[in-house]
């Protein structure tokens, strides 16, 4: 994928073999111990140069725009650029274990578990085994609506409930603004009801909305407000009103060199709360084949804080993409093992939610 944001950098075929090596092993270098690779270590490692060779090359790489200095006189790390390419390249993407697809498998596929549980598990399972924050977009739901129900659990907390024709139940959390009555839930319920009942939540939203302002006149204005919260709860519709799941966010305290930048890990916690620019992204993935990622500065939303997405779509038993599933941690994320670990997850959480 090019990025809009970059431009263009050069190609493998670019690289003569020497600096085609070298490249290599900063990257791999970098990736695995998240520390600047500097030319003694490679000399060391089994690059057949001088020191002085191999600063050299690494020189002209970083005029190149792959690699960069984060220190003075320290060793050079990969950019963004030179992570791309290199994923692109020269990347050799491992097989997913026996033992974790095991677990995958027997844990998307646990007895009696509904659509919304696969969700919230699958993401659960890519944030323990990938080391970042598993992420999913629920789907654009399309079936109709069968029925509704506001929940008081608190005074300041409700439940939503919707029940769908195809017995999907889905419930969210919905803050209660100050003054809403049990006969204000009632009310909304009731109101709910009569306009979805049937009918796919795409075609009664902007209905719902437009009828709010005369509506008004029937409902006492908390309740009015409860109805305009219900619909944002759900996870239908477009953009903002689709649901996203995100687990381990604490993942991403765990990797030593963003422990060292508190400020990347404020930015990078900042990118999960850009929630609608985050499903924008991921619904990208709906046209891809496959797993695609996306690395630092190559999207306006980790342009900052140099996080990478790997992500790839779930869908249909006859292959229509329902939302999409993948990882979210800094750039020097595994990728030879998280890229199969999404594709695999993706492909067992398609075959759970069409059994």
């Amino acid at each position: 994928m090019t990025s809009p944001l970059l431009s263009p950098g050069p190609s493998l075929g670019e690289l003569d073999e020497r600096a085609r090596e070298i490249f290599r092993r900063v990257v791999e270098g970098y990736l695995e111990t998240g520390e600047p690779v500097g030319s003694r270590t490679l000399s060391k490692g089994g690059v057949h140069l001088s020191p002085a060779s191999i600063r050299n090359t690494m020189q002209d790489l970083t005029q190149l725009g792959l690699l960069g200095a984060p220190h003075v006189s320290a060793g050079r790390v990969p950019t963004h650029a030179g992570l791309r390419l290199f994923v692109d390249g020269l990347l050799e993407v491992g097989d997913v274990a026996e033992e974790d697809r095991r677990n995958i498998e027997a844990r998307l596929s646990a007895k009696g578990r509904n659509f919304e549980e696969a969700l919230n598990e699958a993401s659960a399972i890519l944030s323990g085994l990938a080391g970042g924050a598993g992420i999913v977009v629920t789907p654009v739901r399309d079936a109709g609506v069968k029925h509704v129900e506001f929940v008081a659990l608190s005074a300041d907390q409700a439940l939503a409930v919707m029940v769908f024709e195809d017995g999907v139940v889905e419930n969210r959390l919905m803050r209660l603004a100050a003054g809403v009555t049990p006969s204000s839930l009632q009310e909304a319920s009731n109101f709910m009801n009569a306009r979805l009942r049937g009918r796919t939540l795409g075609e009664a939203g902007l209905e719902i909305r437009n009828e709010l302002e005369a509506a008004r006149r029937q409902l006492n204005e908390a309740a009015a407000r409860l109805v305009e919260d219900g619909m944002a709860a759900w996870s239908g519709g477009e953009g903002a009103d689709r649901a996203l799941i995100v687990r381990g966010r604490a993942n991403l305290l765990g990797d030593r060199e963003t422990l060292d930048d508190l400020e990347r890990v404020r930015m990078l916690f900042d990118d999960l709360e850009q929630k609608e620019q985050l499903i924008g992204l991921l619904d990208d993935v709906r046209d891809a084949q496959g797993v695609r990622i996306y690395i630092g500065a190559e999207t306006r939303l980790f342009s900052l804080s140099g996080s990478a997405v790997i992500a790839a779509p779930y869908m249909t038993g006859r292959q229509k993409v329902l939302g999409a599933i993948g990882v979210i941690g800094p750039a020097r994320l595994n990728y030879a093992r998280v890229i199969p670990l999404v594709d695999y997850t993706a492909r067992v959480l398609s075959q759970v939610t069409n059994a």
